[in-house]
């Protein structure tokens, strides 16, 4: 037996809650991650670690709900276009997760060893993934179009950032005592710009939910 309207909606309204609190587990993860190495925190970095575990939990229970409401309700158009992209969100915050995660171990590596003089551009690096996070699920949430559009078109300006870091750590590997610490430094900067490819994605998701188009790289307006 179907479901009713108001069923569906509150089932969907409990997905968006869901992906709400799944981004913010993924956002505080990161935050998290980027102290510990700053502060050569180990034991936060291990909480990080720890706390991936209840990410993939709640990403598989989001996978679970959409397959059930698939199942009972049999949603066609745009409920189905939202159902299949909760579960694409859903998969890209929790590999975002798995970035931060990816950050925080490489803290105990760095155990023992001097202290960075800089990070570079990773703060700023951080702070943007952070921010296109929070505006992709934004856009998720509110079926804002124009806003995961020019999230695409913005996805550049990590990759420069990227780029600089990469550019500035190579010169300093120079000095062979910090061959190895530039090369973590480096990862980092790698897991950043991930992020970032992966808040792209689900603006890209977005547009599709909203207006059944698949677009990918639309070009800058600049």
């Amino acid at each position: 037996m179907l479901q009713s309207r108001a069923t569906l909606d509150r089932e969907l309204a409990d997905l968006n809650a869901s992906i709400v609190r799944l981004s913010s587990m993924a956002d505080e993860a990161l935050e998290r991650a980027m102290e510990a190495l700053d502060t050569r925190d180990a034991e936060m970095a291990a909480q990080v670690e720890q706390g991936d575990v209840f990410i993939n939990d709640l990403r598989f229970l989001i996978e679970e709900k959409c397959l059930l409401v698939l199942a009972t309700q049999q949603p066609v158009a745009g409920d189905l276009r939202t159902i299949v992209t909760t579960i694409h969100v859903a998969n890209e915050i929790e590999r975002i997760a798995d970035h931060a995660a990816g950050i925080a171990r490489l803290v105990s590596r760095l155990e023992g060893d001097p202290e960075f003089d800089t990070l570079h551009k990773l703060p700023k690096m951080a702070r943007r993934a952070s921010k296109m996070l929070n505006e992709s699920v934004t856009a998720y949430i509110e079926r804002d179009a124009e806003l995961a559009q020019m999230m695409v078109r913005r996805d550049d300006k990590m990759d420069k950032q990227y780029r600089k870091l990469f550019t500035e750590t190579l010169e300093e590997m120079r000095d062979g005592d910090y061959v190895r610490r530039a090369t973590f430094l480096l990862w980092v900067g790698h897991d950043l710009e991930r992020i970032g490819d992966r808040t792209t994605n689900i603006a890209e998701r977005v547009v599709f939910m909203t207006t059944g188009e698949f677009v990918e790289n639309i070009p800058s307006a600049d």
